[in-house]
């Protein structure tokens, strides 16, 4: 068999060796039952990776166009006078979407979380055990009789946003009134849609190094260019942002100034000031993302106010709030917050996707936010988190010892570690799977090579020693 094929740096390798079998199978070329090169010879001959010759006979092989044997090889299938060959050709629909693909590697996170003999040390969720699951049916049980059942309003319903405002005065002394609230299904939708409402092609953004938004395809999908602001132990460093706006002109800061997501940190009071001095300087606005900042654990200090609460910021900051981290995952609700002309033009994209989210999870999240409800159950989880961060330390003292390098957090749901210089994150988190529990490498959030994220929030209390014991033997192995 003479193989003519030429590779192009214009398409992915595999689809090109698709390609060229399919249509050397149209024209006769290859016949039915004509033996194909195997995976390693074809690999040597077009001087390409196996696992790049692996991925497009699967691909053919679930077209029905060839077939595999143990002992006989593979060969063009005898049968391929039946097959339509005018089905649409997918992937390259897949490959042209305008949303980036997830990263590979968090797609295998999450695959790896649902086999269950695996331990989730990775997901940033409550473990069902943490659900307020017997409060909501007895609150659903008795939800005023008028709720939303139409499209609504793309803002929100107009009571909920009330007791949001309220909310936020109460709590944070944030105050601004209900027309200037936007409801979301949770923060990362919050995110999408600043970015697809307020920024375009080619703009450039800054987050904070390392950050959870960095792992999300949003912004790339979207076309916009991200610029990293280092962070320590005091959070962001703020002076670096008019380094990046000089050469870059940033035109938008995201950041997560309470209990930082990965890394835990909490921006001091100092560092918020200079960040709003800044930004108010340069006229760049500051999209603050608070999804853990009620989760104090017990014993810490509380954290200082949201960005959005203090002086000169009014103008100048969206708030980003949520359910999701403090109540229940699943109800899918959040809120956003900022000058009405960018609510307004929000509202207006939003429109356009989805008419906003349900009209009973928005009549949930108010009766959640009206009553004792959500107070009770943060201190709950406030308690219940302390636990289990503290059975997580406990875990790494006593089977690491000082080998890892960690600060203990004051909130949230996670512990940033600092691996030895010999190890690759990625490589460890391989490791770790194959022992059973799942981590996250801390290079998906754009950090320096070395770091992992352990989460204490998303398994089982009684499971976190035995995955901290897996992850020593995965360290022991490497």
């Amino acid at each position: 068999m003479v193989w003519n094929l030429k590779l192009s740096k214009n398409e992915p390798v595999y689809r090109q060796i698709v390609k060229y079998i399919e249509e050397g199978i149209l024209n006769g070329e290859f016949l039915p039952g004509t033996p194909l090169p195997t995976e390693r010879k074809l690999a040597e001959l077009l001087k390409v990776n196996r696992s790049t010759v692996s991925i497009a006979y699967d691909e053919l092989r679930s077209k029905g166009l060839i077939r595999s044997r143990q002992g006989s090889g593979t060969r063009v299938s005898e049968d391929t006078w039946g097959l339509d060959f005018r089905e649409p050709d997918w992937i390259a629909f897949l490959s042209q979407g305008i949303f980036q693909p997830t990263l590979p590697m968090v797609r295998r996170i999450w695959e790896e979380n649902r086999k269950s003999p695996n331990i989730n040390l990775a997901r940033g969720e409550m473990s069902k055990e943490l659900w307020p699951t017997e409060q909501l049916r007895k609150l659903a049980a008795h939800l005023p009789p008028h709720f939303q059942l139409g499209y609504g309003d793309p803002q929100g319903e107009e009571s909920l946003r009330s007791v949001v405002s309220k909310h936020l005065a109460s709590r944070y002394e944030i105050h601004v009134p209900d027309n200037r609230i936007l409801i979301t299904a949770g923060s990362q939708q919050g995110l999408l849609l600043v970015i697809q409402s307020l920024l375009r092609p080619g703009d450039a953004v800054a987050l904070e190094k390392p950050s959870y938004a960095y792992s999300l395809p949003l912004f790339a999908s979207a076309g916009i260019r991200m610029f990293p602001i280092q962070v320590d132990e005091e959070g962001l460093i703020p002076d670096e942002l008019i380094t990046l706006y000089r050469r870059h002109k940033i035109r938008m800061v995201f950041v997560t100034p309470t209990y930082q997501n990965p890394t835990g940190t909490v921006l001091t009071q100092e560092r918020r000031r200079r960040l709003i001095e800044i930004c108010g300087d340069l006229r760049i606005p500051i999209v603050e993302d608070d999804a853990h900042g009620d989760l104090t654990l017990d014993g810490s200090p509380q954290p200082h106010s949201p960005l959005a609460a203090m002086q000169g910021a009014e103008r100048q900051v969206i708030y980003l709030g949520t359910l999701s981290k403090t109540f229940a995952p699943g109800l899918r609700v959040g809120w956003m917050a900022g000058p009405t002309s960018v609510i307004d033009r929000i509202a207006g994209v939003r429109e356009q996707m989805d008419f906003g989210i349900s009209g009973i999870t928005q009549a949930i999240a108010e009766q959640v936010l009206k009553s004792d409800l959500w107070e009770k159950n943060v201190k709950r989880l406030r308690s219940a988190l302390t636990r289990r961060r503290d059975r997580m330390i406990a875990g790494l003292v006593g089977f690491f010892g000082d080998e890892l390098d960690y600060d203990v957090p004051r909130g949230g749901y996670h512990i940033w570690v600092k691996l030895p210089q010999q190890f690759r994150d990625k490589e460890f988190v391989e490791m770790a799977i194959r022992h059973g529990v799942v981590i996250v490498p801390g290079s998906i959030y754009g950090a320096d090579p070395g770091f992992v994220r352990l989460t204490y929030a998303s398994s089982p209390e009684a499971e976190i020693e035995e995955g901290i014991r897996r992850l020593y033997h995965a360290f022991r192995r490497r």
